[in-house]
């Protein structure tokens, strides 16, 4: 019996043990959620957890806070990074060395970014004392508090320092490649720049615009440390107070913090199977065209 013939199976035998650990404890959490907790005297199917959680204010708001953020996030990074990818391509910057250093943010951790955000936007922030110096405002506390507040700038700001480069290193790319092919050859044929980013330019970028948009959703959907860093006491993100339920004292009260967690599972597919959708979408019609 050669070798070789199993090489292929063992060469994929790490990655398939890890991905079965991980969707033995994914049916796990949902069986939690549904209250089959045996360690916890908790054996019965029930959907009362999610109607409790679908019921509680507080919960339902962490839900609609998340959503708001990643919503809000996605769409200010998206537009932003596209604008800025125009500009950097009909300008040329694009080329230069100095354009390489957008990309820095995104090798950043998000707790750094979060950190950063607070030295700069905080009450006792660097803007803080620049504005008080500059007899701006009377006193530190004067300034606009932007940080731990319900609206959520200080987690926005703190996901767009990272996410605007990020929408930015996808779309200029492949902005740039269209414009010194497909673009030049309208331009030469008497078109104007700006049917040629209407028609051309901006549908090409439109898959890698989608991706940006629906990564960024999906990540700042579900992070934990900027939310729990620079988040407000009350409501919390999701994942917050799904931690912070998962943490209570009492096994018993797991399947509530095991709801929530379905709940971004939940998001996290829909918003995954609408990228299928789109993607599969692109690919026929380009399917079509090439025909």
């Amino acid at each position: 019996m050669s070798y070789s013939r199993f090489k292929p199976y063992l060469m994929i035998l790490p990655v398939v043990l890890v991905m079965a650990i991980f969707i033995i404890g994914l049916i796990n959490g949902v069986l939690q959620s549904f209250g089959i907790i045996p360690a916890a005297g908790l054996t019965k199917l029930t959907l009362s957890y999610y109607q409790e959680v679908l019921n509680n204010g507080d919960l339902t708001a962490s839900l609609w806070l998340s959503v708001y953020i990643s919503l809000a996030t996605s769409v200010i990074a998206v537009v932003i990074g596209v604008l800025v990818s125009v500009a950097a391509t009909t300008s040329g910057l694009v080329k230069s060395k100095f354009f390489q250093i957008l990309k820095i943010p995104v090798i950043v951790p998000h707790t750094v970014s979060a950190l950063l955000m607070l030295n700069l936007f905080s009450q006792s922030g660097i803007v803080a004392r620049m504005a008080y110096r500059m007899h701006l405002i009377r006193g530190q506390e004067g300034f606009i508090s932007i940080m731990f507040d319900k609206n959520s700038i200080g987690i926005i700001l703190a996901y767009l320092w990272k996410e605007i480069p990020f929408v930015i290193m996808i779309v200029v790319t492949i902005m740039a490649n269209i414009n010194s092919s497909f673009g030049e050859a309208a331009v030469n044929l008497g078109a104007s720049k700006g049917k040629v980013f209407k028609h051309i330019t901006l549908p090409l970028c439109l898959p890698s615009i989608t991706t940006s948009f629906i990564i960024i959703f999906a990540y700042s959907f579900g992070a934990y440390e900027i939310p729990y860093l620079l988040g407000a006491t009350d409501p919390k993100a999701l994942p917050v107070q799904a931690y912070v339920e998962f943490v209570y004292p009492d096994i018993a009260h797991r399947p509530f913090a095991m709801v929530l967690n379905s709940l971004m599972i939940i998001f996290t597919v829909a918003i995954a199977y609408i990228y299928y959708k789109i993607l599969s979408k692109n690919l026929v019609k380009s399917g079509m065209s090439n025909d």
